[in-house]
């Protein structure tokens, strides 16, 4: 995992603009998705943390990442795979990783993940990766059911 760079940008479009993005507000034009891109990127400048991709042999698979709009209760994670990358284990590393990261560098003591009720993927990685869903909906988007991580696992 890394930064993300202008580069990048390619793969992550490409993505954005696929049906894949059903459930994280997509498919998404060109300038919709450098919008998203650029905030995703630029969340590092504004709050210390924010998306990383997920790269094999140098070459863009996914990104993951933490953020937390204004209009969120709580630091959020989320994780994108690419089309080719999917089902290997790409984004279950990424947000272990990145949850690694969260817990011991950030000292985070909340994230959650705020999901579809139909992304049955998602929801599944969650789960895989210790979230427990909560009761109520995320006040953000009462579409989204609030997934919360159990950061223990995370803290060396």
């Amino acid at each position: 995992m890394r930064g993300p760079v202008a580069a990048d940008f390619a793969s992550y479009a490409a993505f954005y603009a696929s049906d894949a993005t059903e459930f994280i507000s997509g498919p998404l034009d060109l300038a919709a998705a450098w919008h998203l891109f650029a905030s995703d990127a630029g969340h590092w400048a504004l709050k210390g943390f924010g998306w990383w991709t997920v790269t094999e042999n140098g070459v863009p698979v996914g990104c993951v990442g933490l953020h937390h709009p204004p209009d969120q209760a709580d630091i959020e994670i989320g994780w994108n795979v690419y089309d080719g990358a999917r089902g290997r284990g790409v984004a279950r590393e990424a947000a272990q990783a990145a949850l690694n990261w969260a817990v011991n560098e950030m000292k985070a003591q909340r994230i959650v993940s705020y999901i579809s009720d139909g992304n049955a993927a998602s929801i599944a990685l969650a789960e895989r990766l210790g979230a427990t869903r909560l009761p109520e909906r995320a006040i953000h988007d009462a579409s989204k059911a609030i997934y919360l991580h159990d950061l223990t696992r995370y803290a060396t």
